[in-house]
């Protein structure tokens, strides 16, 4: 997806997900983020929406309070969906002042605001998801978004930084040490090798030590660890034991 797309797909994304959850019970427990509530979660998405709209329009070059990581609130009452949807059109429309090639703070290094752009879709994505499991209803999204949030993933997961923020990430990196998780609804896989110094994750399908394969929604769910994996073949340890190390979001 190009820039002008994701960023509007942050609201076609909150949009969603403001109906989706009309008339929810905010005390209903969240199974995919156990300590919070369905009001929790509504209250850490609008405040990642929030905080990025701040970093973007102000264009910071350093760190910004991050409103987002305070979940609790008051339960009671109607989802706040319009201020959600507020939040999101304000977000969407300091991303497209800013432009594409703008460089702002982030929390890995300074990086354009494309980068945000992209980042905001997937968090509101997969938190859209969260809200359909505690709700007990399915979770569909377009092909096209699914696949550039996995892209997203993989590419954001073989970050370096990430040895230096979690040294015992590098327990991943092993001989023989290859997943590949497939989709069985659509031409597309992607393949992650863990046997050099480094991750090196990327589309393509290739023998694996072990190797998922799901409809292309359940894949991002199982790779974000928001469903337990199915059509698993080979060895099942090494995918449990890099789940463990590469959750995020």
């Amino acid at each position: 997806m190009d820039f002008e797309r994701q960023r509007a797909e942050i609201v076609t994304q909150t949009e969603l997900l403001a109906a989706d959850v009309a008339g929810a019970d905010l005390t209903a427990r969240v199974p995919s983020c156990p300590d919070w509530s369905l009001g929790g979660l509504l209250r850490h998405l609008g405040g990642a929406h929030a905080w990025i709209e701040e970093i973007v329009r102000t264009r910071a070059e350093g760190p910004v309070p991050d409103p987002s990581r305070d979940v609790n609130g008051d339960d009671s009452g109607e989802p706040p969906v319009e201020w959600l949807l507020d939040g999101a059109r304000r977000l969407a429309a300091s991303i497209r002042d800013a432009g594409p090639d703008t460089v702002v703070w982030t929390p890995l290094a300074p990086m354009p605001v494309s980068f945000f752009a992209r980042r905001m879709v997937h968090e509101t994505l997969v938190h859209r998801a969260d809200a359909m499991l505690a709700a007990g209803q399915p979770f569909t999204a377009e092909p096209e978004v699914v696949v550039d949030a996995v892209d997203e993933w993989m590419e954001l997961d073989a970050l370096p930084q990430h040895f230096e923020f979690n040294p015992a990430k590098r327990d991943l990196l092993g001989r023989g040490r290859t997943l590949s998780f497939r989709a069985t609804d659509a031409d597309v896989a992607w393949q992650v090798d863990l046997t050099g110094d480094a991750i090196v994750n990327q589309r393509g399908r290739a023998d694996a030590a072990v190797t998922v394969e799901a409809p292309l929604t359940d894949l991002l769910l199982i790779i974000y660890r928001r469903r337990e994996p199915t059509g698993v073949t080979g060895d099942a340890d090494l995918l449990a034991f890099w789940s463990k190390h590469v959750t995020f979001g």
